[in-house]
């Protein structure tokens, strides 16, 4: 948990709401869509995720307007579950996949949805203040591998490093 704290404080002081000047966030986004559980299919490494596997991101409308992030991962060498709840903001209009972030106090990092599949809302591409935040979220644990490469090439095109993904064991998470 405090490796979650510690690394959501990073981000929020580093990039706060930048984002890479290839990313632009999805327009026509549907925030009620977008709620619910998302599995982390791929990401970039960073501290506050390193040695997690089974990672979630649960995201519900609260009352006041904003949105509950549960982030979830399992660490098989310490044995336990780490979560780290936080609060989302659209940061121009709701119809934009340009989201604020917090996990720790006022400070915010962004969380730009830059592909997303619109019909369903199956799986999403997300960034945070530049390339070495890159986040593939899908709603299943897994994703077939025509969308999975489909989705690494549209990162890499973007300038994302994607030779560093981390693909993300979700077999605690399967049937």
């Amino acid at each position: 948990m405090r490796k979650l704290l510690t690394a959501s404080l990073s981000i929020l002081l580093s990039g706060c709401l930048g984002m890479p000047e290839t990313v632009t966030p999805v327009k026509n986004f549907e925030l009620e869509r977008y709620l619910g559980q998302w599995y982390e299919i791929a990401r970039l490494d960073h501290s506050f995720e390193r040695g997690l596997e089974a990672v979630t991101a649960e995201y519900s409308l609260q009352e006041n307007g904003s949105v509950k992030v549960l982030n979830r991962g399992y660490s098989s060498e310490k044995s336990t579950w780490k979560e780290a709840i936080g609060k989302a903001h659209p940061v121009d209009d709701e119809a934009t996949g340009y989201l604020k972030v917090s996990f720790f106090g006022p400070f915010y990092a962004s969380y730009a949805i830059f592909v997303l599949d619109h019909k369903d809302y199956e799986y999403a591409l997300v960034s945070g203040p530049d390339t070495s935040y890159l986040w593939l979220l899908a709603r299943q644990p897994t994703l077939d591998e025509k969308t999975l490469n489909h989705l690494v090439e549209e990162a890499a095109q973007r300038g994302f490093d994607t030779s560093q993904l981390i693909f993300v064991d979700q077999s605690r998470n399967l049937p």
